[in-house]
């Protein structure tokens, strides 16, 4: 018997499930005004700085320590934006 079904026969003797989360809350939003997503770092928050949040946001983000914090999906739209082609090798 593999390590895979023995942790599974000792879930069923237990009767708990590890694998069912539950929806986690965010300690700091995010600092793009509108948004509504969460920037902490464990939910994949990033923090970028303030010159690069006005390009990409205007004047529309609040900063903490010249600093910018964003959510994931904030990160990735940012991220999309400023990829370059000319840096590919």
């Amino acid at each position: 018997m593999g390590f895979k079904a023995r942790d599974r026969a000792r879930r069923k003797e237990s009767g708990g499930d590890k694998t069912s989360t539950t929806a986690k809350e965010g300690i700091e939003p995010c600092g793009v005004n509108g948004c509504e997503g969460w920037s902490d770092a464990t939910m994949g928050g990033r923090s970028i700085s303030v010159n690069d949040a006005e390009d990409m946001w205007g004047k529309g983000f609040t900063a903490r320590k010249n600093r910018v914090r964003v959510c994931k999906s904030c990160y990735r739209s940012w991220k999309k934006s400023n990829k370059q082609d000319d840096h590919h090798y």
